[in-house]
């Protein structure tokens, strides 16, 4: 008889977190009826400063099938957390989680420049990634390399050797899903090799901290800027009186001199 769920749960306290994160987005998006079209990732939403969807589609899933296919395979990848003996462990999933988040949502984005601009295939303008699996495809990869004795294991009975694993699992899901994103998938595997085998190296709770941080005030601001959500209380009203001149400064010389200016000041605001 297996181990409670509860005690699995306490062993992968960041997995479980984010496989429920996940869902609850998921209800969300059922709930509202939202489209993939309107948290997707796409080049043509990209370069129309919508870089707020490379967080959005991520976490995102449009069908049960593929939340529970993803799901699946990252509760088997939570075995990363139970690795700090070798190095792993929960602080190095968060803080790498992170990493492939934004690292695969560039290089899909950089995969379709090249081939919309070099290769002129215009129809990669409009193609719309959704989902987890390119964090999925990066995790099954660096615990490839880390621990490749391991399995992985896929709704409770089917099992991968860890090694295999994402080549299979790309080739896997693009036959049997013909809608699977390939270069999502491939994002994920290119992104986990270069953390697995030490060419993105150095994270640190401080590092990640900072870069969440950057990533929270580029996800607002391109929220206002692309007009998709209005943070009203960012906006405050003009700070200039009409019947006041302003002030400025005016050289004199060699030294300085204030003078006074009816030159109006435009409104101030805060982004």
């Amino acid at each position: 008889m297996g181990r409670p769920l509860f005690y699995e749960i306490l062993e992968k306290p960041a997995t479980s977190c984010i496989i429920g994160i996940c869902t609850a987005i998921w209800f969300y998006i059922q709930k509202k009826n939202i489209g993939y079209s309107h948290v997707g990732l796409s080049y043509e939403t990209a370069i129309e400063g919508h870089h707020w969807r490379i967080l959005t589609s991520a976490f995102s899933h449009i069908s049960v099938l593929h939340l529970v296919f993803n799901m699946s395979a990252l509760w088997s990848l939570g075995l990363v957390e139970q690795l700090g003996h070798m190095g792993l462990g929960v602080e190095y999933y968060l803080q790498y989680t992170l990493v492939l988040v934004v690292l695969s949502g560039l290089l899909v984005l950089g995969m379709y420049h090249v081939l919309i601009y070099r290769f002129k295939l215009e129809h990669y303008r409009r193609v719309t990634a959704v989902g987890y699996s390119c964090v999925v495809f990066g995790w099954m990869t660096i615990l490839s390399i880390k621990q490749p004795s391991s399995k992985l294991n896929l709704f409770g009975f089917l099992s991968l050797p860890i090694s295999f694993a994402p080549f299979e699992s790309l080739v896997f899901t693009s036959i049997i899903v013909p809608q699977a994103s390939f270069l999502g998938h491939l994002a994920g595997i290119i992104v986990g090799y270069a953390i697995g085998w030490g060419l993105i190296h150095g994270m640190s709770n401080y590092w990640a901290v900072s870069m969440l941080g950057w990533i929270a005030l580029t996800f607002l601001f391109s929220l206002k800027r692309s007009g998709a959500y209005n943070f009203n209380f960012l906006e405050i009203e003009s700070v200039t009186d009409p019947s006041l001149p302003s002030v400025r400064f005016m050289a004199s010389g060699n030294g300085r001199t204030l003078q006074m200016s009816a030159l109006p000041v435009g409104d101030v605001e805060l982004v």
